[in-house]
């Protein structure tokens, strides 16, 4: 995307596509195999142990859709970065910039304050949607973040 196009029509949300198909899938398979495995359990084993083989297969489910619900959500007001733990939300004057360095896992959003967020919804291995992506918010924190110039 060239300097002088115009931003992304707002909202505009940057999801990894390989990692959410990669986290679902795993978790479907994992809560499918737990099933089946506390159903197939030999006599032995009682009901709290195949509850417990349940259970297991659910807490590894919700680790992988932590990985899944990666994204980064621009609107009119901010951005929102919803990396595996934590949700931070910025107004557009918080954000200075976005890069990706190559070989990078995912891009950097350089705030006001002088830190720094990883921005895990946007994969750096995802070469040609990764560097849309970056592209893309970087024109629109141009665009929404900065003060007008009244020079």
């Amino acid at each position: 995307m060239a300097e002088h196009e115009p931003p992304p029509t707002l909202p505009v949300v940057w999801r990894p596509r390989r990692a959410r198909v990669l986290a679902y899938g795993f978790a479907t398979v994992m809560v499918g195999g737990a099933v089946v495995l506390a159903v197939l359990l030999p006599p032995p084993f009682g009901l709290a142990d195949k509850v417990g083989v349940v259970l297991f297969g659910c807490l590894v489910a919700f680790i992988l859709h932590l990985l899944g619900r990666l994204r980064v959500e621009a609107d009119t007001k901010g951005v929102t970065v919803v990396n595996a733990i934590r949700v931070h939300r910025y107004e557009w004057p918080e954000l200075l910039g976005v890069t990706l360095p190559e070989g990078e896992p995912w891009p950097r959003i350089d705030l006001a304050d002088g830190s720094s967020v990883g921005a895990m919804g946007i994969q750096g291995t995802e070469k040609a949607r990764s560097r849309q992506a970056v592209a893309e918010l970087r024109s629109l924190i141009h665009h929404y973040g900065e003060a007008p110039d009244h020079s």
